[in-house]
């Protein structure tokens, strides 16, 4: 194990699976404590069941992101174990509205907004204050390669990610004097449920990624 996050407490979103999975390791291999988070506790507890064999330090807490009382119990749960973030990654999201804007149902387009926009603000917001006593910290909202380049028949989707990244820049000036950097990552399309998804129900999706691509691969 390395060194670059030693004792630091970190809180990873969506963590049980794909990119935060990847995450939630990859930051207990360089030392840090994780706080593991996605609704499914049994899938969380096997992310930090992989932590413990390797060494590392994690915990499980189940959140719905789209739950404001499910993220104050997590605030809660971080601070009980660990007395301190230094890191937050909001990385769930969903997307339940592929296809024409004309047939998204808005229970869908709300659920999006409130998973992929509200939560992400809400956590963010109510750490902010204790990260700042604290010292300062860290803030990276994961985007989407959509909220720049906005693909047809993903609309709500890419609304969300490129409210984000709006939520984001207000974030790093909002909280520079208190300490807290706020970065956002916008992955492109890899292999994940939510690739999948599109791949399914948008027509010719995988045939424009393998197009986009300049070196055949």
């Amino acid at each position: 194990m390395a060194d670059r996050f030693r004792d630091k407490v970190v809180i990873v979103t969506g963590g049980s699976r794909g990119l935060g999975r990847a995450m939630s390791i990859g930051f207990a291999a360089e030392g840090a404590c994780v706080v593991v988070s996605s609704r499914k506790l049994a899938a969380c507890e096997a992310v930090v069941a992989e932590i413990e064999a390797a060494g590392g330090t994690a915990i499980a807490q189940a959140a719905h992101t789209g739950r404001m009382a499910d993220l104050d119990a997590l605030i809660d749960a971080a601070y009980a174990a660990f007395g301190r973030v230094d890191i937050l990654v909001n990385n769930a999201g969903i997307n339940v509205a592929f296809g024409p804007l004309s047939d998204v149902d808005p229970g869908a387009f709300d659920k999006m907004v409130d998973v992929n926009l509200k939560g992400p603000w809400y956590l963010a917001s109510r750490l902010a204050p204790r990260m700042g006593e604290g010292g300062g910290g860290c803030v990276i909202n994961v985007l989407s390669v959509a909220a720049l380049c906005t693909p047809a028949y993903s609309g709500i989707y890419a609304a969300t990610k490129a409210g984000l990244k709006a939520l984001t820049e207000v974030m790093a000036q909002e909280w520079a004097g208190l300490g807290i950097r706020v970065n956002a990552l916008a992955p492109g399309s890899y292999h994940s449920d939510l690739t999948d998804g599109a791949i399914e129900a948008i027509p010719g999706y995988a045939e424009g990624m393998v197009a986009a691509a300049l070196i055949p691969r």
